[in-house]
């Protein structure tokens, strides 16, 4: 007697898939800031009250020789997503874990903790071309070389599509 398989939801190479397209996703994003010209300090810090995608330094302008500081969340999604692309999945109690972590970096980071801050949420769209075979691993060393990323300009990697659909600037607030 044979065993059932577990479903997709539990299957162990779907949700390593999930998490490379998160990483993906965040990928995107990096390159993206770092093209726009910011200085990308960290990715997927973490600590005990939770974990910040990315931590990006502003570049400096005439208004400010300091620039800032963004804690940058990643929502990557596929287009038919119930959250209207990781917008919904920013809820209150996610602001306030993202905000305690970004509290704990600075503590960690005094030389920055009198930059302005703020909380960035970049959405990021993926689809899959064709469809894979199940339980098929995606290869992480994929990423192409890009040479730029714009907003609504779809890239590809693999069967994949990846998008960054919205950039948006000081999403909330506490």
């Amino acid at each position: 007697m044979t065993s059932p398989s577990p479903p997709p939801s539990q299957d162990p190479s779907s949700k390593l898939q999930i998490a490379q397209i998160g990483k993906w996703g965040e990928q995107l994003v990096m390159q993206w800031l770092q093209q726009q010209g910011w200085t990308v300090l960290a990715q997927r810090w973490s600590c005990r009250w939770g974990e910040i995608d990315i931590i990006a330094q502003l570049p400096t302008s005439t208004e400010s020789q300091s620039g800032g500081l963004a804690f940058v969340e990643v929502k990557t999604r596929h287009p038919q997503s119930w959250d209207a692309h990781g917008r919904l999945a920013i809820t209150w109690q996610k602001q306030r874990k993202l905000w305690k972590t970004a509290q704990f970096f600075l503590g960690h980071q005094t030389h920055l903790a009198d930059l302005p801050c703020r909380f960035d949420v970049a959405l990021v769209q993926c689809s899959q071309f064709k469809p894979r075979p199940y339980a098929s691993a995606i290869n992480p060393s994929l990423w192409p070389d890009v040479p730029s990323i714009e907003l609504g300009s779809p890239i590809q990697i693999g069967s994949y599509q990846l998008t960054l659909l919205d950039y948006l600037e000081s999403a909330f607030t506490l």
